[in-house]
């Protein structure tokens, strides 16, 4: 199923390709900064980093006038001299059907390409399957099933399809919550009229609360990207990304004549951003003895966006972190895990030297090891700290107290990595997680990640699956913003269940790895 996903990708940036030059003039867009200034606002914008005063609009003269901007003197700016929100003249609410003839659009190619491109026997719909479709009536009804595919697929592609049907929505205007209607409607959509068989509940629900996750992430991230005031080699290069970021929001942008269009204003809003890059090897441990198993090469990037300090009226995901690992030769397996969470609602207070942003937050996990299989998407309360410890020296934390309405584990004998069939249990149930730092700068950090899982299975072996994974990681710096660490992973599981005798796993491994860190002084801390 990886194979469908480049080809929805390919299938989306196509036009993007055509547009690069020949060559590119040397040294318009460094996407990687020599300072220490935030990598993404440099990449964003034409501004300096910290700048505070509000440039007026007098001053400029409109490159095109065929879609006016605001005045951006009446448009509120962050306090790095960003906007707050995005333009809402230029950024206008398109019609309903807009949005809903982009997610349309997007499931005819991914039908088109697993039909006659890749052979899928689902893939081959029409009336009678429509009309079938048509009548399996509510999706908790007698006539949709359970899903009997693999793991990724239904708990890692399905929200990134999710996302992109929730990006044809923001990118038309509309917001985060009602993107999420689209979402759904996108899933339903595809579930009818996309496949041959009958409609899974289970991608229903994972398309809608994965997509939301995702396509916020990935609609703020090419906002990062985007700017509207350049032209030239610079501007195709920067749609290039932001539409590898967002496929369906370049799509967006090439049918509503964005891709071209020259503002002489900033039009998007932007959040700092901090990039932790780290490449090493990973041991799984045989018989959870330190340093022996399988080796592999891993490639982990970590973003964090927004300032979760600064004080400000909070609106979805304007601070989020995500992580997403790549180990490369443990067979299938691929992709390691994504992790991440985002602010829903929330305030941010202070307590002597405390400084706090509390709220909902929504959290997505997804671990496709060769030992486990462990998936949960959760909502709940969620808390972010920083108190400084002595001159250079901070503790930070995170911690997240969830309900998780629907999620995947393995099964008891683990996964299967030969099958092409579901070797997972459908369930739900609550999560705790905390992240604690304790950071000295370029010098050196610790870290404790301590997840506690309780899990119910829906579908599958009945009972429940209590899951503790502890990672402590130790990182020392080389020089500037590069560091050398190790980070011990423990799997640990209690599996109960009235169809047989409780057993207990655990299991543990090694990572080894180069880090390095592109920060943003902006952000309010540096802490990895």
């Amino acid at each position: 199923m990886n194979i469908r996903l480049i080809i929805l990708m390919l299938l989306f940036t196509t036009s993007s390709n055509a547009r690069v030059p020949a060559a590119l003039r040397k040294g318009s867009l460094n996407l990687f900064p020599r300072d220490r200034g935030l990598v993404a606002l440099s990449i964003a914008s034409n501004r300096p980093c910290g700048m505070t005063d509000t440039p007026k609009h007098e001053d400029k003269v409109p490159l095109d006038t065929s879609k006016k901007v605001q005045d951006l003197d009446t448009v509120l700016f962050d306090m790095y001299g960003n906007l707050r929100v995005d333009d809402p003249v230029f950024n206008k609410k398109d019609y309903w059907y807009v949005p809903a003839l982009n997610i349309v659009g997007q499931e005819i190619l991914l039908n088109v390409a697993d039909h006659y491109l890749l052979d899928f026997n689902w893939a081959r719909v029409g009336f009678r399957s429509w009309g079938s479709n048509l009548t399996a009536g509510p999706p908790w009804g007698n006539d949709w099933i359970w899903d009997d595919t693999r793991f990724a697929n239904d708990m890692f592609l399905h929200p990134y399809t999710g996302a992109n049907y929730f990006d044809a929505a923001r990118a038309s205007g509309y917001d985060f919550w009602e993107s999420s209607i689209y979402t759904f409607g996108g899933s339903y959509v595809w579930k009818i009229f996309g496949e041959n068989g009958p409609p899974e509940r289970n991608s229903l629900i994972y398309t809608t609360l994965g997509g939301m996750f995702g396509g916020e992430i990935m609609y703020r991230l090419s906002s990062n990207v985007l700017d509207d005031r350049t032209t030239g080699a610079e501007r195709t290069m920067r749609e290039i990304v932001a539409g590898i970021l967002s496929p369906s929001r370049f799509a967006t942008r090439l049918f509503d004549g964005k891709l071209s269009h020259v503002t002489d204003q900033e039009v998007y809003k932007k959040e700092p951003l901090n990039i932790t890059l780290f490449a090493g090897i990973h041991q799984i441990n045989e018989n959870n003895n330190f340093l022996t198993g399988r080796t592999s090469e891993l490639l982990n990037l970590q973003l964090d966006y927004g300032n979760p300090f600064e004080r400000i009226d909070r609106k979805p995901y304007d601070f989020f972190k995500i992580i997403g690992e790549a180990d490369i030769g443990l067979g299938r397996k691929i992709i390691n895990d994504v992790t991440g969470y985002g602010i829903l609602s929330g305030d941010n207070s202070r307590v002597g030297k405390f400084d706090f942003l509390s709220g909902l937050f929504q959290n997505y996990d997804f671990y496709d090891n060769p030992n486990y299989e462990l998936t949960t998407l959760g909502f709940g309360y969620g808390l972010v700290a920083r108190h400084p410890i002595f001159p250079n020296a901070w503790w930070y934390s995170t911690l997240n107290l969830d309900l998780v309405p629907f999620g995947g584990n393995n099964t008891r004998f683990g996964p299967n990595d030969t099958s092409q069939t579901r070797d997972f249990n459908f369930g739900g149930g609550a999560e705790g997680k905390l992240e604690s730092t304790l950071n000295f700068g370029d010098r050196a950090s610790i870290k404790l990640v301590a997840n506690y899982y309780w899990f119910h299975t829906y579908v599958g072996e009945p009972g429940n699956n209590f899951i503790a994974l502890l990672k402590p990681r130790v990182t020392v710096g080389i020089f500037d913003n590069l560091s050398v660490g190790i980070e011990q992973t423990i799997y640990s599981s209690v599996r109960e269940s009235s169809d047989f005798p409780t057993i207990n796993t655990v299991s543990t491994e090694q990572k080894i790895f180069f880090m390095y860190y592109f920060e943003d002084s902006h952000r309010g801390g540096h802490y990895n």
